[in-house]
C-alpha cells in the first residue's frame, strides 16, 4: 500500500508542472555484478554506493545490451540494439575509421533539445573522429579518454606486456602510466594530453563533474559520467595507492566509490538531491581471465565477452529521494537499452518519431511499480551475432559451432536455463522443453530480421 501511494505521489509530483529533474548516468568500465558490497561483495567496501541503495532503488536483473564496450555504450546511448545502428560487430580501436553516427538520437540530443545543459566525463569508445564525438552526439562539452585506457595514441602499437602479470608489473610502477603508455586524453575535438596520468583521470573526471553540476545547477542538467574504470590497466592517485597488486581491483573500486560520494555529497549540501536523479551501473561484467584485475560476477556464470549472464547482467542503482521508493529492490527484467526513453518520459520530453528504437519507458520501474513493458531482450554476441533471448524467467542461448575451415559451422550448442530457478545457468533444460525451444528459437530470429531489415549504417570516413 505505501509503495502504491509513493507510485502515484511521484506520477502527481511528474505532472505538477515543477522544475525539470537533472539526470546523472555513473557509467564504470568491466565491473562485476558482485563488485559492490549491497550487490554481495565481502572483500569491497564500498559505502556511498551501499547508501544509494538503502536510500534509492537496486536493480537486480538489469541487462546490457552487449557483453563489450563500444555496442554496450551504443545501446545506452541510443535506445537501440546495437546492431540496429550497425555498431554491434567488437569494439572500435585507435585505427578505426566509423563510429556511432552524428544522424542517431542520443539521450544527450534528447535532452539538449528539451532545454538541458549536457557534459560527458570520461571513456567515449564510440568513435574518435570528430564526426563521431560526443560533441557531435548532443553534448555541450567533453573531457575524456576517447576510447579503452588500454590503447595507445595513435594505432595502438607499442603496448607494455598484457595479463594479469603484466598488470601486476604496471601497479608496482606507478609512473608506467607516463612511460609504458600513450593514452590520449581529449578536450571536445582536440587531444590535450599523452599520455594522461592515468592516476588521477577517475578524480579529474569528477572534478569536472563538479564544476559543470555547480555551474549549471539553477537549470536543468544531464550529466553522462562513463569512469576508464575499472577497465585495465588499474591505476589510482598516489595518496590512496595500496602498493599490494592483489588488491589493485579492490582499491579501484573502492576509489570510485569515494567519488561518487563526492557528487552525491554536493547534491545534498546544494539541495539539488530532491530535484536529480541518479543511476549508476557499467558497461558488462567482469573481465575474468585478469585474475585480481578483473572483478567478480558474484552468483552468475563467465563474465565479459559472452552471453551469460555474468556478461550482460550489471549492478545497477538508481536514487532519487522523494521520487524513487528507498531501501526497495526491482527484479523486473530492463535494462540500459530503456534508459533513453525513461528519461525522455522523466523530463516530460517526447522522443521523435522519425526512427525506430527498442528501449522502452520503464519510468514505472523507477517509481516503485513491478510491472514492465519488457517481456524479452535478444542477446548478441561480442561481434554482434544473434545468440538468445530471454522471455520471463526462460533464457535461451545457441551458440554455433565454427566447425573446420573447410566445412560448415554446425548449429552448435543449444541451452535453456529457467534464471528464476537456475541464476548461475548451471543446469541446462533444453531437452525437457523442446518445444519453448523452438518457439523461443523462432522469436528471437524474427526480431532478428527486423533489426536486419531496417538496419542504419554508422559513421565511416571516406
Amino acid at each position: 500500500m505505501r509503495r502504491t501511494l509513493f507510485f502515484f505521489l511521484s506520477l502527481a509530483l511528474l505532472a505538477s508542472g515543477a522544475p525539470k529533474p537533472n539526470f546523472i548516468i555513473i557509467f564504470t568500465d568491466d565491473q562485476g555484478y558482485g563488485d559492490l558490497g549491497c550487490f554481495g561483495s565481502k572483500t569491497i567496501k564500498t559505502p556511498n554506493l551501499d547508501r544509494l541503495a538503502k536510500e534509492g532503488r537496486k536493480f537486480t536483473s538489469f541487462m546490457v545490451a552487449s557483453p563489450v564496450c563500444s555496442p554496450s555504450r551504443t545501446a545506452l546511448l541510443t535506445g537501440c540494439y546495437p546492431k540496429r545502428v550497425s555498431m554491434h560487430k567488437g569494439v572500435l580501436f585507435p585505427g578505426s575509421k566509423h563510429g556511432l553516427h552524428p544522424d542517431e538520437h542520443t539521450i544527450a540530443d534528447q535532452l539538449k533539445g528539451a532545454g538541458y545543459a549536457t557534459a560527458c566525463f570520461g571513456k567515449w569508445h564510440l568513435g574518435h573522429h570528430p564526426e563521431t564525438l560526443p560533441t557531435s552526439n548532443g553534448f555541450d562539452t567533453y573531457l575524456g579518454i576517447p576510447y579503452s585506457n588500454d590503447m595507445n595514441h595513435p594505432d595502438n602499437k607499442g603496448k607494455p606486456r598484457g595479463g594479469w602479470a603484466g598488470m601486476d608489473e604496471l601497479w608496482k610502477d606507478p609512473e608506467s602510466t607516463l612511460t609504458k603508455w600513450k593514452t590520449p586524453l581529449m578536450e571536445d575535438e582536440k587531444i590535450i594530453e599523452v599520455p594522461v596520468d592515468q592516476r588521477l583521470v577517475t578524480r579529474r573526471y569528477t572534478d569536472k563533474s563538479l564544476e559543470f553540476i555547480k555551474a549549471n545547477q539553477d537549470k536543468p542538467f544531464f550529466l553522462y559520467l562513463p569512469h576508464s574504470m575499472p577497465h585495465i590497466p588499474l591505476y589510482v592517485p598516489d595518496d590512496v595507492r595500496d602498493p599490494d597488486p592483489k588488491r589493485a581491483y579492490i582499491n579501484v573500486i573502492e576509489h570510485i566509490d569515494t567519488q561518487v560520494g563526492r557528487i552525491v555529497d554536493y547534491l545534498r549540501e546544494s539541495k539539488l538531491d530532491q530535484n536529480t536523479y541518479l543511476i549508476f551501473t557499467t558497461d558488462n561484467g567482469p573481465w575474468l581471465p585478469f585474475k585480481h584485475h578483473g572483478g567478480s560476477a558474484g552468483p552468475l556464470r563467465d563474465g565479459k565477452g559472452t552471453t551469460f549472464e555474468g556478461g550482460q547482467r550489471v549492478p545497477c542503482i538508481m536514487w532519487a529521494p522523494g521520487r524513487i521508493p528507498a531501501n526497495t529492490t526491482c527484479n523486473t527484467l530492463c535494462g540500459t537499452i530503456d534508459l533513453l526513453p525513461t528519461l525522455a518520459a522523466l523530463s516530460g520530453s517526447n522522443l521523435p518519431a522519425d526512427r525506430k528504437i527498442d528501449g522502452l519507458d520503464i519510468s514505472k520501474l523507477l517509481l516503485g511499480s513491478n510491472e514492465t513493458p519488457r517481456q524479452e531482450f535478444l542477446h548478441y554476441s561480442s561481434n554482434g551475432n544473434l545468440e538468445g533471448i530471454r522471455q520471463s524467467d526462460y533464457k535461451l542461448l545457441v551458440k554455433k559451432g565454427r566447425g573446420r575451415k573447410d566445412q560448415p559451422a554446425n548449429k552448435g550448442q543449444v541451452m535453456l536455463f529457467n534464471l528464476k530457478e537456475d541464476l548461475g545457468e548451471q543446469n541446462n533444460i533444453a531437452s525437457e522443453h523442446p518445444d519453448l525451444v523452438a518457439k523461443l528459437t523462432k522469436r528471437m530470429e524474427e526480431l532478428d530480421a527486423e533489426i536486419t531489415k531496417n538496419q542504419r549504417p554508422t559513421w565511416r570516413k571516406e
